[in-house]
């Protein structure tokens, strides 16, 4: 069985279309990343960690974890701890181009093997009215990066270079090889 280690509805309506023949089993795992870890690298380190997790509990399944970070300029922006940081965040991806990275690690046979997708994204210049415009729907709080791009957030993002499921959580082609299911 293919047990997805994520309680991300996103993650779960994107691994669906792949397919729709797994179970969802929520980590639960502390997080941990070695300090001076590159950017670009954490987000592997830490789908690994989820998706051993769920493999420790189910062993004879394959187990796909993920994680997303948000960089700029070396930065990690992960999800907000409130409006102010939301808010902060986004005034610093405004008119700037920044990168999306999500590790996608699958457990199976006791090993585990990951990789990591780049998404690059543009932001237009935001005002201070348009970020507490959409800070005021909600729907930034609990987003590495404070946005979402397949929501409101939308309206914010110029443009991408990449995978546009990658941003939202879960590059659906490339995690669809590497599972080798097309």
């Amino acid at each position: 069985m293919l047990i997805l280690a994520s309680g991300s509805p996103r993650r779960r309506e994107l691994l669906s279309l792949i397919t729709d023949e797994f179970e969802v089993l929520v980590s639960g795992c502390d997080e941990f990343v070695p300090e001076g870890t590159p950017a670009e690298k954490v987000p592997a380190i830490l789908a690994e960690q989820k998706a051993l997790a769920v493999a420790k509990l189910r062993p004879e399944d394959t187990v796909i974890g993920s994680d997303t970070v948000v960089v700029l300029g070396g930065e990690i922006f992960g999800k907000p701890k409130d409006k102010f940081h939301a808010h902060a965040m986004l005034k610093a991806l405004s008119g700037k181009r920044h990168f999306v990275y999500t590790g996608v690690a699958v457990a199976e046979k006791g090993s585990v093997r990951s990789f990591v997708q780049k998404t690059e994204v543009e932001f237009y210049e935001l005002s201070d009215e348009t970020i507490e415009k959409y800070i005021a729907t909600g729907e930034p709080m609990d987003k590495a990066g404070a946005y979402g791009i397949q929501g409101k957030g939308s309206v914010l993002v110029k443009g991408i270079i990449g995978d546009y499921f990658n941003v939202m959580g879960l590059p659906v082609a490339e995690t669809a090889r590497f599972l080798g299911l097309v």
